[in-house]
């Protein structure tokens, strides 16, 4: 299943803070991913991005996220599976790509890195949720799988952006102190849910499915664009 956090606005912690805070809102989703754990952090930034593993393409140490591109680009927190990556693997290693494991994820990263981001997510059938960091543009972009099979939410605590699998791993943060959206519990009232884009806190939202967010600055008004 696994599980990912990001948070990003935290510029003047250092990287030993940083990375303390990105792993503890990481290990309340330690029941989505069991087999291992990992923390990125780019103090400079102010960014973050832990993850929780349940190993089932690749089981080696090489399947290990957050993952860093080859190039080095791109880091990358990604929930699901990607069905067709076995084929675009060929592809892209008649492109110059070589590949360490056997990970989706690395597949994924080099798509990004071969066709960008917008023109790589078109060409992934499966189900997803992604947070990919963009270290030469300074940006964060948020996907979504095109039917929501995968959950993604995002918001603001106090100053910092945090986005993730669930609500849990976002109000572990010391800021969280977020109202409970009484519109949204309306809506649960009628529907037995609370559909996309509201939560049932103020101030944070559910990625609708088959849409792409980037962020250039974690004050930034979100604009998600549907790819599908």
């Amino acid at each position: 299943m696994c599980g990912w956090v990001a948070c990003w606005g935290m510029a003047d912690a250092d990287e030993a803070a940083l990375g303390e805070l990105t792993a503890g809102l990481a290990e309340t989703l330690r029941h989505r991913g069991p087999d291992d754990g990992g923390v990125w952090v780019d103090a400079a930034a102010g960014v973050g991005l832990g993850f929780r593993r349940l190993a089932i393409v690749d089981l080696s140490p090489l399947g290990h996220q957050p993952m860093a591109s080859a190039g080095g680009r791109y880091v990358i927190a990604f929930n699901g599976e990607v069905y067709n990556f076995a084929r675009l693997r060929p592809e892209l290693e008649r492109l110059g790509h070589s590949f360490r494991g056997h990970s989706d994820t690395e597949v994924l990263l080099a798509a990004f890195e071969t066709w960008g981001i917008a023109a790589a997510v078109e060409r992934f059938i499966g189900m997803f949720a992604i947070a990919l960091w963009d270290r030469q543009e300074q940006a964060l972009t948020l996907i979504r799988d095109r039917l929501g099979k995968k959950p993604l939410y995002y918001g603001w605590a106090g100053d910092t952006f945090l986005c993730g699998s669930e609500l849990k791993a976002l109000r572990a943060h010391p800021a969280f102190d977020l109202p409970v959206n009484r519109d949204a519990l309306a809506l649960f009232l009628r529907h037995g849910y609370i559909p996309a884009p509201y939560t049932i806190y103020q101030g944070f939202y559910k990625m609708t499915p088959g849409t792409l967010l980037t962020l250039q600055s974690p004050a930034e008004r979100p604009n998600p664009r549907a790819y599908w």
